[in-house]
């Protein structure tokens, strides 16, 4: 299969689409009512132009090509990563078996459902931040939400395209689904919790691509093991444009803090919302909201269905390769602590294979604690007796064993009234959201920026923070 993408078709790819009618004609069918979709529910900002990533490539090297583009004009496609004609499947009951290149029949449901899953995350969060170029606190910043947008919309052309080219007509009406959905919607919202979930200002943006875009990768790390050839290529190029998105969510967390503390130096308290600057705990209940409404994508702490899927070879575990087991989990054991009716915790043994979700969710969990500890490194270089911290994975969940369980960010378990007593103090209030959305007022000239962020160290492809990312009209 080539892995040349072909710019002069329609719809670029790499997938040899001019050498399959049938199915080139349903994506050019499919194509319009994207089209119309981008229109509607994507960036409310008109522009003249933005700097964007376009990819070019899917090899290691000089993959992607920087120039301003007028945004309805970007070139979705479709890019899956070079093939590898040897690859085996790694782990589950096919293990050693060539990869296939085709659904295999028994497994054409589950497979379906995975993909379907994906791919409704994907134009979710295009429209969870319709309106926040609007309030952009500076191009730079503008610059980034769009490159984050027009990928996320390719990548549902990933998805669509596998559904397009390997489910035929149940593909094709799920395809059409993946348009109809919308973030939010009492009527069809989107599948999962967290992409119904509300995006209206910059500092809910970085976290959201701090926390729930590092949920993705994590996701998109166990359909890249997956023996469905296809997707696993696919995600694996999804994977290496992701890897912006979190830089976005991970630096712009870092801006926040950064002119918090100097406004906290400046004026000598951490009252600082009189001064333009967000404050600390405001900083922190947005962190506990954002990491445990992500925590919740992970799905139940025990699950049949991960099961099922890891034995069939569907969806492995994060790095699969890396692990050093039998890669079949057939006497393998962990252990899950649990709430208890007494407010203590107990402790459960169970079998490795019941507890897939919770080994993934294990895996982010160590991940996000790099970013806590890279923000509070900021505070501590500014001499900031102040310290950021992950609230216990048990706190403020609505999915698996937590749910239903009132547990404080430090993991004690306490009744409703102490949990409602508290919850002022842990997550975002009415109040702290209508502040910050106070602050959000749009910066769009050249090198200025907003008074509740720091700018960035470096700008984008080596160029300067006061360069015209965007053209405006």
């Amino acid at each position: 299969m080539p892995t040349k993408i072909d710019y002069d078709a329609r719809i670029p790819n790499n997938v040899d689409l001019s050498g399959d009618r049938r199915l080139q004609r349903a994506l050019e069918g499919w194509q319009p009512k994207f089209l119309d979709w981008w229109g509607e529910m994507g960036p409310a900002l008109r522009t003249r132009g933005v700097y964007l990533r376009t990819a070019v490539s899917v090899g290691r090297d000089g993959w992607a090509h920087f120039d301003h583009v007028n945004v309805p004009d970007y070139r979705w496609g479709i890019f899956l990563a070079e093939p590898d004609p040897d690859r085996v499947i790694t782990f589950g009951e096919h293990q050693g078996e060539r990869a296939w290149q085709q659904v295999p029949g028994e497994y054409r449901a589950d497979l379906q459902r995975l993909i379907v899953i994906q791919g409704d995350t994907e134009p979710a969060s295009v429209e969870q931040q319709k309106s926040l170029g609007l309030t952009a606190p500076s191009l730079y910043d503008l610059r980034n939400l769009f490159q984050v947008n027009v990928e996320e919309g390719r990548h549902l052309w990933a998805m669509v395209y596998l559904l397009h080219a390997y489910f035929g007509r149940e593909g094709r009406d799920e395809a059409e689904g993946l348009l109809l959905r919308n973030s939010g919607s009492p009527d069809a919202p989107r599948i999962l919790g967290a992409f119904n979930e509300e995006t209206a200002d910059w500092l809910a943006f970085y976290m959201f691509t701090y926390f729930t875009d590092r949920d993705g990768k994590y996701q998109l790390g166990t359909l890249k093991e997956s023996g469905f050839d296809p997707l696993s290529r696919t995600c694996e190029f999804m994977l290496k444009e992701e890897a912006h998105h979190m830089f976005v969510g991970t630096t712009g967390v870092d801006r926040v803090v950064t002119r918090s503390a100097e406004l906290i130096r400046e004026h000598d308290t951490f009252d600082i919302a009189g001064h333009g600057g967000i404050p600390l705990e405001v900083v922190q209940r947005y962190l506990n909201f954002h990491y445990t409404v992500s925590l919740d994508l992970f799905g139940g702490e025990t699950s049949t269905n991960a099961a099922n899927y890891y034995t069939a070879g569907l969806k492995g575990r994060w790095q699969e390769a890396r692990r050093k087991d039998d890669h079949k989990l057939t006497d393998a054991a962990g252990t899950l602590s649990k709430p208890r009716a007494d407010g203590t915790w107990e402790t459960e043994e169970l079998p490795a294979i019941l507890l897939l979700n919770l080994d993934l969710r294990e895996e982010y969990r160590a991940d996000c604690q790099t970013g806590v500890n890279r923000w509070n490194r900021i505070l501590d270089e500014a001499g900031i007796d102040f310290r950021f911290v992950l609230p216990h994975p048990g706190f403020n969940r609505e999915v698996g064993i937590n749910s239903g369980h009132h547990v404080t960010p430090d993991g004690t378990v306490v009744d409703e009234r102490t949990w409602l007593a508290g919850k002022r103090k842990w997550l975002p209030t009415p109040e702290d959201l209508t502040f910050v959305r106070s602050l959000m007022h749009p910066v769009y000239e050249r090198g200025k920026i907003a008074s509740w962020v720091a700018p960035p160290r470096q700008g984008i492809n080596g160029k300067p923070f006061d360069y015209e990312y965007v053209h405006l009209s």
